[in-house]
């Protein structure tokens, strides 16, 4: 019985079915990534403005004009 668990486990430890899943995943990681360094460094100017309008909305203070957008 153990010399036929043991066959088992190193014919499981043999195959190499899921690599191709993981190189996949990291594949799409490293798309994704570069997907957000590009947007991020194109739309930086747009990004801020909207931050600081967004900001200027929960500020409360009567003073700032609300403009999110």
């Amino acid at each position: 019985m153990f010399r036929y668990l043991l066959t088992w486990v190193s014919a499981k430890l043999r195959i190499e079915g899921g690599q191709d899943l993981i190189e996949y995943a990291l594949l799409g990681g490293m798309i994704a990534l570069a997907i957000i360094g590009v947007t991020a460094a194109f739309l930086t100017g747009a990004l801020t403005s909207m931050v600081n309008g967004i900001g200027a909305c929960v500020d409360f203070n009567q003073g700032t004009a609300c403009n999110p957008v």
